[in-house]
């Protein structure tokens, strides 16, 4: 049932982190959830390109919301890569969701580079949305439930990249 799906470990793990952020998760939904009730309303998915519908895939059989982002595009770096903070939305944080235009962060879990935020489980910034000319991407598997089935998510995704995206390299790294 269409209600049932809020109560699966994975995303009900991602619907309390949101409670505890101060953020309503029937309001603002985990990307995850979303695509799960899309489907069980016979509401087709969008079909974006390769490396978003992969993407979409791993979070439909995992139950995870995942970030993908053009790397490219992240403001900043450090000495491993890109330079991303994790914290919680403010108040009047500008933030632009793909196809969702300006979105109220406030309480949300959010990313953010140098510029600003990047990602939220909900939804990702137009500013640094993966597109046909990505060539480096950043999937970040948001995993509030623990350690649980997260290597297997980010091991998906890099064997659909490898069999789908004509991948010639990727690399998994685990931050905790």
């Amino acid at each position: 049932q269409i209600e049932d799906i809020k109560h699966q470990p994975v995303i009900a793990a991602t619907r309390e982190a949101y409670k505890r952020c101060g953020k309503d998760p029937g309001r603002y939904r985990p990307s995850a959830e979303a695509l799960r009730r899309r489907l069980m309303r016979g509401i087709p998915l969008y079909q974006i390109d390769t490396l978003v519908d992969l993407i979409n895939l791993v979070s439909l059989r995992t139950g995870h919301s995942i970030g993908g982002f053009d790397a490219d595009k992240i403001q900043g770096t450090c000495l491993e890569g890109a330079y991303l903070e994790l914290g919680i939305g403010k108040a009047g944080e500008p933030f632009e969701g793909i196809g969702k235009g300006v979105l109220n962060i406030e309480g949300l879990p959010v990313y953010r580079d140098a510029s600003g935020g990047i990602g939220t489980p909900t939804s990702d910034n137009e500013r640094t949305k993966m597109n046909l000319g990505t060539t480096h991407i950043l999937a970040i598997v948001n995993g509030y439930n623990g350690k649980k089935g997260l290597k297997e998510a980010a091991e998906m995704i890099q064997s659909l990249l490898n069999e789908y995206a004509e991948s010639d390299s990727s690399e998994l790294i685990f931050f905790e």
